[in-house]
């Protein structure tokens, strides 16, 4: 309540708000009065995926009883009903932020897209409709996707429609990947995703420059962040390491200038933490070249304060990109 108070004082004293707007803002938040609006919001996020979880482990169980030809004619029934009654009452493209009038058929577009995704796939693993390319069935469930969040303005499907191209790659972006990834052993992997995030990331300033959906800015470059630092950490651990180097210097700074730009503490922080690890494993790159016996001693001391020192100096990073992005807002 004091930061609000603080916030619309300095609104005032800068008379960006009239004396009448400053008493409704200060009535308003002095009734207590608070929304619901997201706590709905993600319990119908999360009935999604309990029902399209549900649904799978029903089929699971009851395959050899129901049959491989109706749950596929269900699911494409279900499919067609929710991109029905989503196109019904969908306005229509747009390049700007418009969204449902009720925020229900967001979540209609979304399991229609994660049905559309798992008939494909289930087509395919049953019937082989396309042979043995399935990477055919990938890049048509990354088109309805990527298609369906571009018309009905649904950021969570574009994140589907870009996690099924990553996935066409081989290449999985997880927490766990981070420490057990195949693009660590595979060096054409590093080259297609780094080749796959310099898409996006391109495609992110296009779509910004031509005012293309600019609130999917911070997905797009989420992304892009994430494949490219994975990629840039897996060359780093091979023979032409030092070209990735300057690769991945170039990806820390362009995403942490863009950080500010869009003032994404997520962006930030992540870009912190993979400019760390990649500055780590150049150290033990070039340790490699030393005679590591004559000061194994002295490493083992300077370990615990770097490593103190490195939390220390990301906690006020953190902070200082906190204060930074609120004084631009006021």
């Amino acid at each position: 309540m004091d930061k609000t108070n603080r916030n619309v004082q300095k609104l005032l004293d800068r008379e960006l708000l009239s004396k009448e707007q400053e008493m409704g803002i200060r009535n308003y938040f002095s009734q207590g009065i608070f929304s619901l609006r997201n706590e709905l919001l993600f319990l119908m996020y999360l009935s999604v995926l309990l029902f399209t979880s549900g649904v799978g482990i029903l089929i699971y169980k009851n395959i050899d009883t129901i049959g491989h030809s109706i749950i596929l004619l269900v699911m494409l029934a279900l499919t067609v009903v929710c991109f029905y009654f989503s196109f019904k009452e969908s306005k229509g493209f747009s390049k700007e932020d418009i969204d449902f009038e009720n925020p229900i058929y967001n979540y209609l577009v979304l399991l229609a897209v994660i049905l559309s995704c798992s008939f494909m796939g289930y087509i395919q693993f049953q019937y082989a409709i396309f042979g043995n390319y399935f990477e055919i069935s990938i890049y048509i469930s990354a088109f309805i996707a990527l298609a369906s969040a571009y018309y009905f303005n649904n950021k969570s499907a574009l994140s589907i429609g870009i996690t099924a191209l990553v996935t066409s790659l081989g290449i999985s972006l997880t927490p766990r990947t981070l420490i057990n990834n195949d693009v660590y052993w595979n060096e054409n992997l590093s080259y297609y995703g780094l080749l796959l995030g310099l898409i996006i990331v391109l495609w992110s300033v296009h779509s910004k420059k031509i005012g293309l959906k600019k609130h999917f800015d911070l997905v797009l470059l989420t992304f892009a962040l994430h494949l490219i630092s994975i990629c840039c950490i897996a060359g780093l651990i091979n023979d032409i390491w030092v070209l990735f180097f300057f690769l991945m210097a170039g990806t820390c700074y362009f995403f942490y200038k863009k950080s500010f730009e869009i003032e994404a503490i997520s962006i930030y922080i992540f870009t912190l933490l993979y400019g760390f690890i990649g500055f780590n494993v150049v150290i033990v790159r070039l340790l490699e070249h030393t005679d590591f016996e004559d000061f194994w001693e002295l490493f083992i001391v300077i370990l615990p304060v770097y490593f103190i020192t490195s939390i220390v100096l990301f906690i006020k990073a953190i902070k200082n990109f906190n204060k930074k992005t609120n004084d631009s807002l006021q």
